[in-house]
């Protein structure tokens, strides 16, 4: 009779203190869950900073624009460079060049990919009287532009116009 009654409060001290530490593990998930959802915000927030943090210098804001060939002056204008927000060494660019019939446009993205190189997709259309009577010559498509001073001007690298002869097309910083 005393083993039976022994083996009864053994049994009941059992299924409680398990029934009591299943209610307890329970809370600790819960609260384990918001403090990983916490840690992972956070790491979201850090990773888009240093994903939008340029690993090149910052071109944003207004530039100079130049053109010139083998037979004229030097044309100047201006280039604004936008930086795209929260992407790395992307940029929305647009600007122009006009000086009499003469005039160079230049709208597209630029990305840096160097220290000496930067890839334009876009366009860069041309009216200058000397080539084919000032008829539009427009490049389509990426093109390179790439420095040989040490990042102060950028030349293009597409330099043969619709007419065959060659332009030099600058941004200067």
């Amino acid at each position: 009779m005393m083993k039976n009654i022994l083996l009864l409060a053994g049994i009941g001290i059992l299924s409680f203190s398990c029934s009591k530490k299943e209610t307890t593990e329970v809370n600790n998930k819960v609260d384990s869950t918001k403090i990983v959802d916490s840690i992972n915000a956070e790491r979201t927030k850090l990773n888009d900073s240093i994903k939008s943090q340029n690993r090149f210098k910052d071109f944003s804001g207004s530039h100079k624009f130049f053109y010139q060939n083998d037979s004229s002056s030097k044309y100047s204008g201006s280039v604004n460079f936008t930086k795209i927000e929260g992407e790395r060494d992307n940029y929305d660019i647009s600007g122009s060049i006009k000086s009499g019939s003469n005039s160079v446009n230049i709208k597209g993205f630029m990305q840096v990919v160097s220290a000496k190189h930067m890839n334009f997709t876009g366009e860069i259309t041309q009216k200058i009287p000397e080539n084919d009577n000032g008829k539009p010559y427009t490049r389509k498509g990426t093109k390179t532009f790439a420095s040989k001073d040490g990042g102060k001007t950028y030349r293009l690298q597409d330099m043969v116009n619709g007419s065959g002869f060659v332009d030099y097309i600058d941004i200067q910083y």
